[in-house]
């Protein structure tokens, strides 16, 4: 059997999906996104709306897959077998994709092509996780889970140890090399931290072997895959940035440490990243949203008798940028106040992200 016949044999309409809230609308679209966020079952739940003789899956990154006979084949066996969908992962635009009423691409790489919508995937934000965690009863055990394990789909079905070791595959399959797979651990130990990327470099430079260059060119991939953010200061682009992740399970299956906090506030970004948020920081300030002039700030455990001082920092920033809003999202505290013109809600993450 060939290895378009074998591609051809493949049929989607009996896999259980995870109803997402992107989904492949245009007949011609590039779907885009960090490793695991569920790309693949967007394409798979894309395609059992067709009969499966009428599409043709290709998966490049298959080691099955015989590339040099697909390019070779794919134009007479798409003409032939009058194929209606061509669906291509891990296509890395280096052969011509025959003529086709639909054309699904998944990619790493940032291209345009002329008639096709780009469409990019996150992990699942808290509501979509909601939908799906069936081990938890209630928001607070969804809550605590979302937290530990992270929100990538796959985790909804696999137990603790499960979890964790396959977050480290991950990390290992996201780098082809052992600098690379230090690179991205000393980012990801440092999620929610202001550092320089200098900072960071010396200090890996003291405990492994490894080049300025190499380093930069890695975040800079990092970045380019959205495995890594960096989130600047508003106004001052020589400031150094804040590091977050599209996981924030990661700092837990590479160390045994706690950062509360920091992890926290790496989910709060998802949800923002979710949002499509322009997103700055400030000085005691997590992050500022200019579009909707908002402040959000994370204090798992807020008493607005015990933190007087630093809620003074607080609005002395919010007032000096003008902002009228701000939103101090805890574990489960539920407060309201107004001070002049700027409203301060203080509410659970739970709540915050529901609403």
């Amino acid at each position: 059997m060939t290895t378009l016949e074998f591609c051809h044999e493949l049929d989607f309409s009996k896999i259980n999906f995870i109803e997402r809230k992107i989904q492949i609308t245009h007949p011609k679209t590039i779907i885009s996104g960090a490793p695991k966020t569920g790309k693949s079952f967007l394409i798979f739940d894309y395609l059992s709306n067709f009969n499966s003789k009428e599409y043709l899956y290709i998966d490049l990154s298959d080691f099955r897959n015989d590339k040099q006979e697909i390019i070779q084949n794919i134009e007479e066996y798409v003409f032939r077998n009058k194929i209606k969908v061509i669906a291509l992962e891990n296509y890395e635009f280096d052969f011509k994709i025959p003529f086709c009423e639909s054309i699904i691409i998944s990619s790493k790489m940032k291209k345009e092509l002329k008639g096709f919508r780009k469409l990019y995937l996150n992990a699942l934000d808290f509501e979509e996780y909601l939908l799906h965690d069936k081990r938890n009863q209630n928001i607070t055990h969804n809550f605590n889970s979302f937290l530990k394990y992270g929100n990538l789909p796959q985790t909804l079905k696999m137990n603790e140890l499960e979890i964790f070791s396959n977050l480290q595959n991950l990390i290992k399959t996201i780098n082809d090399n052992p600098t690379s797979q230090e690179i991205l651990k000393t980012l990801l130990i440092n999620i929610d931290e202001k550092k320089s990327l200098n900072q960071l470099f010396l200090n890996l430079k003291s405990k492994i072997k490894i080049s300025k260059d190499k380093f930069y060119d890695e975040c800079k991939r990092f970045e380019n895959e959205r495995i890594i953010h960096f989130i600047p200061k508003l106004n001052q682009d020589k400031a150094v940035k804040k590091i977050y992740s599209y996981n924030s399970a990661f700092f837990s299956s590479i160390s045994h440490k706690k950062k509360f906090k920091n992890e926290l506030t790496n989910i709060i970004f998802q949800e923002l990243l979710n949002k499509n948020e322009e997103v700055f920081y400030l000085d005691y300030i997590d992050f500022y949203i200019p579009k909707e002039n908002l402040a959000i700030v994370c204090i798992p455990f807020f008493s607005s008798i015990m933190m007087q001082s630093q809620l003074k920092k607080i609005k002395r920033v919010a007032i000096e940028h003008k902002i009228k809003e701000i939103n101090i999202i805890t574990v489960s505290n539920n407060e309201h106040h107004k001070f002049k013109n700027l409203e301060v809600n203080v509410l659970p993450f739970y709540e915050w992200a529901l609403s």
